[in-house]
């Protein structure tokens, strides 16, 4: 098969319906649109969301919760994720990117204490959990706040 001999599937296009062509057309004069009406003018017909003057769902329906704009999304890194690093590294969340552990740093990272920890490493972090930081310096590393 070569390029040239490519044409789309059987039914998958649709012929444009091409409007003010005259007449002959079919779809001259008015262009489908009818004979005056809303729909009819240039720049007519109803906004999104709008229902013919009924109370539209958007407003029918509860207002619920509360979404907290301060709120902080952090990158979690797990203990465990820290022992492919050798022994006696600094790890920055600058480092868990180029190593491919983190995709990207939100509003910072934060180091939880899932899995154990069999290197001694120092990490510094935005934010630890007790247990991350307990067993960072329990193998003999450091847990540092930036």
């Amino acid at each position: 098969m070569r390029l040239h001999e490519l044409f789309p599937a059987e039914g998958s296009t649709k012929k444009v319906k091409r409007v003010g062509r005259g007449i002959g057309s079919g779809h001259g004069k008015t262009s489908t649109r009818g004979h005056k009406g809303q729909n009819a003018r240039s720049g007519g017909g109803v906004r999104p969301g709008f229902e013919g003057g009924q109370m539209p769902l958007y407003r029918r329906l509860p207002k619920r919760g509360f979404t907290n704009i301060f709120k902080k999304e952090f990158a979690l890194v797990n203990v465990e994720d820290l022992n492919s690093f050798e022994e006696n590294t600094r790890i920055t969340p600058e480092l868990l990117i180029k190593s491919g552990i983190l995709k990207k740093i939100k509003d910072g990272v934060k180091v939880l204490g899932n899995g154990e920890l069999k290197v001694k490493v120092d990490v510094e972090a935005h934010a630890f959990s007790k247990s991350a930081k307990e067993k960072i310096e329990a193998a003999g590393g450091k847990a540092e706040v930036i």
